[in-house]
Parts: structure tokens; sequence; C-alpha cells
């Protein structure tokens, strides 16, 4: 089994992997690439042919490892996309927001660039590409070994989002495991990755393998504190968040938070179609979340809601909580790069009282990256903005593991040959530079470079 990292190897986004076996070719996702400015150009490149390829094998249903895959769909690929069933009924919704943002974006801009002579760029896929797309689905269960072609694969929990999954795949006499996004253990609404199983070749990502998080307690304080100088100030809290599982876990910690009164009572928007949606997949699949989640739909309550929390569909809506004051607004886009938050730090940036709460990573090139270094004005829809609100940064939120936990999930790899990837440069080699110490066998993905099983087998 040959495999080949396309992306994601030296940067956070735009995870892919071509798998060739004896008798096929695979992908292992295929995500957009995001945050810099030739994204468009290279999300454009055909990763492979795409009427040569037999099948995709999808980690999580996170844009920038399912965003391409509409793309190649377009052109020609037919074979299943195999995923989780929580992935797979989360993806549609995600899919279907990103190629309705695309041809609004096409729309806006195409009639500025008939001024100006700006070539503008097309949509890489639209809803229908989408809803074609859904019909080559293939759900496969946790745990479950199933096959495709002359490969057995394996989706584990990997405690990142709902219905995310380890990849495990074997040809023969030889395996490899792709360890997609993986969570922090006791951290967020799902499950704790699972163990992993012994395997020749570990492609593990290291999105924050050069650091450590705060815990979940110092999290949470970090967040009622936040609400508190802002309520107390008179302003608004704006928190860009993804609307797949960082949404799911605010609501789940700010409904605990209002409970035992460690905040005001004050009006929670949850600005964001795709959120409300994606909380309902949360509500119907919660069999798949972790027990303390499960044991309130038991007592038949809902973790995600509470009073005081409104849902905003219609833009109108929206535009509404412009009028308000000591609001806590959720919104996306998580990284600031479009969507309803935009619109809300537009309004508040430059007040002195109002709040910005990051909760989540944000990639080099993001609107998102320049407010947490520290930027003074930023420029929204060609508007400079001066940046006086309060910006606070809380990475114990994270879906991702950090540094110990990455550590944690590889130990029972045993002698597995480990690359890093879906990481920037410094995370990945700091990483590196503990698993050597360990006595690990390892190094940092790049990109174009083939990584054989069985001439890593025979090494041993």
């Amino acid at each position: 089994m040959k495999i080949t990292p396309i992306g994601a190897a030296g940067e956070v986004t735009g995870s892919c992997f071509l798998v060739e076996s004896k008798r096929g070719r695979f992908l292992v996702d295929c995500g957009l690439f995001q945050g810099h400015h030739d994204d468009d150009a290279r999300n454009e490149e055909l990763p492979v042919d795409p009427e040569r390829l037999d099948a995709i094998f999808l980690t999580h249903a996170h844009l920038d490892h399912c965003g391409r895959i509409p793309f190649l769909h377009a052109r020609g690929f037919r074979g299943p996309v195999y995923a989780t069933p929580s992935t797979a009924d989360l993806v549609q919704f995600i899919l279907l927001d990103a190629a309705r943002i695309q041809e609004e974006d096409f729309t806006r801009h195409y009639r500025r660039g008939q001024r100006t002579g700006e070539h503008i760029q097309t949509p890489l896929f639209d809803e229908q590409d989408v809803l074609h797309l859904l019909r080559f689905m293939q759900p496969q269960p946790y745990g479950r070994t199933f096959e495709v072609g002359d490969l057995h694969l394996t989706f584990h929990q990997s405690g990142h989002i709902l219905g995310s999954a380890c990849i495990e795949i074997q040809e023969g006499y030889t395996s490899a495991l792709f360890s997609g996004d993986l969570g922090s253990p006791g951290r967020n609404v799902v499950p704790d990755p699972a163990t992993p199983p012994q395997c020749d070749l570990v492609f593990c990502e290291s999105t924050y393998g050069d650091r450590l998080h705060r815990s979940e307690g110092e999290s949470v304080a970090e967040l009622a504190e936040a609400i508190n100088w802002a309520y107390g100030a008179g302003g608004n809290v704006i928190i860009p968040a993804f609307a797949m599982e960082r949404t799911q876990d605010l609501l789940f910690h700010l409904r605990a938070l209002r409970r035992a009164k460690a905040v005001p009572q004050n009006r929670v928007y949850m600005d964001s179609p795709l959120a409300i949606n994606i909380t309902k997949v949360y509500e119907h699949h919660n069999d798949d979340l972790d027990d303390a989640t499960r044991a309130v739909f038991t007592a038949h309550d809902d973790p995600f809601r509470f009073d005081g929390l409104t849902q905003c569909v219609s833009p109108q809506q929206s535009q509404l909580i412009n009028g308000q004051s000591r609001a806590v607004i959720i919104a996306g886009s998580g990284m600031c790069q479009g969507g309803r938050v935009v619109h809300h730090l537009r309004h508040n940036l430059w007040r002195e009282n109002a709040a910005v709460v990051f909760v989540g990573y944000q990639a080099n090139g993001t609107l998102g990256r320049r407010l947490v270094d520290g930027a003074k004005t930023v420029t929204i829809e060609h508007e400079p903005i001066t940046v006086n609100a309060r910006i606070f940064t809380i990475n114990g939120f994270s879906a991702h593991a950090d540094q110990a936990g990455l550590e944690q999930w590889l130990a029972p790899t045993g002698s597995a040959h480990i690359v890093l990837n879906h990481g920037e440069s410094k995370a990945s080699d700091v990483l590196a530079q503990h698993l050597t110490a360990a006595h690990r066998n390892v190094e940092v993905a790049k990109p174009g470079q083939v990584y054989d099983t069985e001439t890593l087998v025979r090494k041993k």
C-alpha cells in the first residue's frame, strides 16, 4: 500500500491522502485549503483523475477534510464515500452551506468584476453537485471492519466532533492508520478518542503539537470572565464559532454556567442557520455523544437549549441583534472569514465595552488570526475598523488534542512509523522532537512524498 500526502503537510488545511493498493486508488479526505491568498487556485487543482478514483474514506465533516469532494464529483468521480452515519448526516448541511456561500460570493463579486475587469473565481461546486454526491454516501458504524476492493477498513472514535473517526486500513499483512483530527480527552460533548490499534504506519495530526491546553475548568472560567466583564461594561460578547462542534460545546457550557448563576441571565443569540441545523443532528445522534451529555437527554432535557437562548434563522433576525446591548452572540464563521460574525464584528470591534472571544484555532491569513495577533485596525467589507474591543483567546475549548494528548494517543502504536501532518511547521517540528526523544520513529509529512507500508515492514 502506497500513501501520498497531498494536503495538510506543513499546514493545517486541505487534508488529503492518496492511497494506492494493488487493486485500486482511493482518497482519505479531500478538504479545502483555507486562509491563504492562493487558496482558490490550489482548490481547483485536482488531486487525482476523478474518473480513476475508486472511493473516498472521510474522517469527519469539517470543510478542510470534506470540502473538495463535491468538486471531484462534479468532474467525474462516481465512487462511494464512506463515513460514519453521523458524519454522513452532517456532511449534507456543511457542503450545502458551502455551495450556497460560494454562489452568493460569486454573484456579489461578479458585478464588481464586470466594472473593474477583475476575474472573479467561479464556485468550485453548486448545490446540485452536493445533492447528487449525497446519493453516493455509504455510512459505516464505528468498530465494524468492512471491505473495499482489497482493503479492510475500520472506523475508530477520534473524539474530535460528532461522527469523527480515525481510519484503520489494512492491505494483506500491512496496515496504516489515519488519525484525522484528534480530540482532547474529557473536553467536549463527544467520547474520548479510542485506543488506536497496532499498525505499521500512522499519519497523525499535529495542530497543537507545540503546546498544552488549559484545563476545561480554567477555560469555562475564562468564558465566564469575558461574559461578566462585557456585561459590567455594558457591551456585547461576540464569539466567532464553528457551526459544528464549537457551538454545541459553548451551548453546553453556557447552560451549566447560567444554571449555576456564574454569569448573568442575559440574552444569548445563536446567529447561524447552519449551527441550528447541526445542533439538530447532534440531538438526533445523541448515542454518539459522551456519557455526561447523553445523561441530560435521558433526563428528558436538552443540553443545547436553555431559557434566554434565541435562534436566529433569517437575516432580519440577525440584523435586529444590532440594537442589543449586554448580549452574547455566537455566530460563524469560526475564523471570521465570512458569515454573520463579520457583520457583528463590524458593529462591535470599535466599541471599548465589547468583548470578542476566540474559542478555536485561527489559521494564518484569516481575520480571526489578525485579531488574535493584536491588530489595531482591520478591514471589513472594504471599511477600516479600529479594534477597541477586548480580545479573549481561550484555547482550552479546542476540539484538537494538545501535545500531551497527541503523545498519549500515539503511545499504544508501539513500533509504528509516525508521520506528522495537519500542523504548521513549528507545531509539527516540536512534536517530532518530543517523540524522537521518546525513541519513536517519526518524521514530518512532506507533500508528494510516497510512503510504502511494505517497505516500512521490511525495514523493521
